[in-house]
Parts: C-alpha cells; structure tokens; sequence
C-alpha cells in the first residue's frame, strides 16, 4: 500500500487535470516537450498544418530591426526615443498545446526576443502574487497607502487604487522617469498644450491604454515587494514551473530607486521605448499553462484561483479588459467563432499568449501580424474535432 502511495504521489507531480477533467503534461527543466501522441486528441492534422502555415505565412510587417520598427510604430509621440535595452528580433515562432502536449510548433522557440505588452500580463502576475502573500490587503485600497514619496498626491492621483491601475483606467497624472503620461499614445486631436492640460478623467470610468502608469505600476509593486521585480518572478514563479535561464526583464537604463538602502532597476511593463521582458516561446507557454490550469503547476497552487478569476474579470469601461489581460467578450476586440471565455496576453509585433482553460488550449505566437492573430484562433478551433 505503501509503494502504491509512493508511485500515484509521484505521477501526480507530473501530472495534474485540467478544469474539463483531461489529465495535464507539465514539462521538467530543459525538457524536450513532449508531443501529443497519435489520436490522443480528435485533431484534423490537416487544418491544424494550414493554421501553422497561416502564421509562418503572415509575419509581422515591421523590420526585424526593432528599433526601426519601434520608432516607426510610436512616431506620434512627442519626445519618444529609446530609453532601454531592445533586440533584433528573430522570424516568425509559435506552439500549440493541448492539456500540456504539444500539438504544433514553428519556428525558433528558444530564441529570446522582446515580448512587449504581453509584458503587462506577467507584471498583473507580480500584483497577484503580492496579494496573496498579504502585501497587498486589497486591489480597491488606495496606492497612497503604500507609496508614500509623493507619486500618489494630489486631488486626483490621491483617488487612484491598484486595480485602477490593473485595469489602465486611473488616468494618473505626473511623470516618471522622465516621461509625461499625457505624452503616451496621445489622442489625434490637438496639441501638447490640450494634452498636457486636458480635463482628467475620474478614476475607474475611462480606460486609456498608456505605459507610464504601467510603469508606475511597477514602481509601486517594487515599493510593496523591497526588491527587484525580476528577483519576485524568479522566486515566485519562473523557477517553480521550470523556465529556461534566458529570460530577463528590464527597465529604463535611468530607471533606478533606492530601497532600505539598495539600489535596484524599476522595470518596464512593455517595450516601446526598450526594455521589457525578452523570452522565448517555450517560456511563454509555461507561464501560461500555470492559467490554463487555474494557477497550478503540477501539485503547487502558485497563483490563487481568485486572483485569475479577477485578472480575467471585464472591467467596466471596457469589457475587452481586465487585470492587463484581453478578453474575448463582445466588445470591440471580439474574435468572432472563438469562446468568449477566452483569454489572452498581447504586445506589439504580434506576441501572444492565448489560453482557453475550459478547452485546455493554449498557443502562442511570436511575430504574426496582429491584425491575424482572430483569424489564425479561429483556425486552430475549426481544427479541433
């Protein structure tokens, strides 16, 4: 009885179950991914081929060169430049999982390449993980609470809570880094003056999706955790579900803070003036397995249930939105014929990392056009028997 114990406790480390009952493959350390095995799954291998063809077939149009392609694709923004590390990226890549098992891979994916906003999803990750652990008691309090330098003063910045920002709708107003929020994706109309000056919004009725108050984010959250955000997701995750060592997450080359007397790099939630967190397709999809299967990796429950439920929750000034992860729902960034449980994490270029928990699917794409990334779902499903 004692052995039988032994080896059901150790099948269970590798294995779990997904929400619809399937059994769920976690890979080891430096493992090679192990390949669903013929007619595990009802797959129309034919059309799943024409999808992975889609995706190889629709690069992201920008150059390879990225500081070209950055600079190029935020030109409307005043005084933007390169303000952080940023890499030349590599050629179209992506997997597709089911229960963990591999279904399809394509191209390079161990390169390590910047992955942009998909950023923001890993850094929601560094909230939940503090709420979880108590530093953060909860996402409604406000930031002035926990941030006492001066970032959250002020008539409207004294209204801003966490999930304000979780949700890029605070309309912080300030600077950071030497970056002016109102300088961040401006609006069409009007000049810096009518930017700079505009009517701000109340907290939590408008989202706008801007990076300066993402970065604040991750200010605060480096406030909360007293150290480096990189070390938090080593610790708290990276090394648990048994990432690679080539992932790295930076700031601006400027952006440093000094904490109970140590200096430490505040970083970025996304790449379009450099930095950010640069990784490779296979470390992409361990992270987002650890959602597909409702927080856990193998027996370790990393992340709570209810924070996924209220990272994935619409906000309400866009149902498209939640904690910094996109939403299927009927909205404006609907994939028509893909589940509306579906979500998903996005940064320029075409970088995603799209989960259905129900269905136990999981792709991610690096470098495909992002006007694509609907219809190349669609034909992922429309594969599935």
């Amino acid at each position: 009885m004692k052995r039988t114990f032994t080896l059901l406790t150790a099948l269970l480390l590798v294995l779990s179950f997904t929400s619809h009952g399937q059994e769920i493959y976690f890979p080891d350390r430096n493992a090679t991914w192990k390949g669903a095995t013929e007619n595990q799954f009802k797959i129309d291998q034919a059309k799943l081929e024409t999808a992975v063809e889609f995706a190889k077939n629709n690069e992201y149009s920008g150059s390879r060169d990225l500081k070209q392609a950055i600079l190029k694709g935020f030109e409307r923004e005043p005084f933007h430049d390169i303000l952080g590390p940023i890499k030349e990226r590599g050629g179209p890549a992506g997997m597709i999982l089911k229960d963990g098992y591999l279904l399809a891979a394509w191209g390079d994916t161990k390169r390590v390449d910047m992955t942009f906003s998909v950023t923001k999803s890993f850094l929601s990750t560094m909230a939940g993980l503090a709420v979880d652990q108590g530093l953060i008691l909860k996402v409604t309090d406000k930031l002035g609470r926990y941030v006492w330098d001066g970032t959250f003063d002020g008539e409207h910045n004294s209204k801003v809570n966490w999930e304000h920002l979780l949700q890029q709708n605070s309309d912080w107003s300030g600077e950071l880094w030497g970056l002016n929020d109102w300088a961040d994706r401006p609006p069409r109309e009007g000049g810096l003056d009518d930017w700079r000056y505009r009517k701000l919004n109340e907290p939590g009725t408008v989202m706008e999706y801007n990076d300066v108050r993402v970065n604040v984010l991750a200010y605060s959250l480096t406030q909360v955790w007293r150290k480096p955000m990189p070390m938090v997701l080593k610790e708290n995750l990276m090394d648990k579900i048994g990432a690679s060592t080539t992932w790295r997450w930076y700031g601006y080359d400027h952006a440093w803070t000094t904490i109970d007397g140590v200096k430490m790099q505040s970083v970025t939630g996304g790449g379009h003036s450099g930095a950010g967190i640069f990784i490779s397709a296979e470390d992409m999809a361990r992270f987002g397995l650890v959602f597909q299967n409702n927080g856990k990796w193998k027996n370790e429950q990393l992340i709570s249930q209810d924070w996924i439920k209220m990272a994935t929750r619409p906000s309400v000034p866009n149902v498209n939105y939640g904690y910094m992860w996109w939403l299927n729902q009927k909205g404006a960034r609907h994939w028509e014929e893909v589940p509306e449980h579906v979500f998903y994490a996005a940064g320029f270029g075409g970088n995603f990392i799209v989960i259905d928990q129900q269905n136990g699917l999981l792709m991610v794409t690096r470098w495909l056009e992002p006007q694509k990334i609907g219809e190349f779902v669609k034909m992922v499903y429309n594969s599935l028997e």
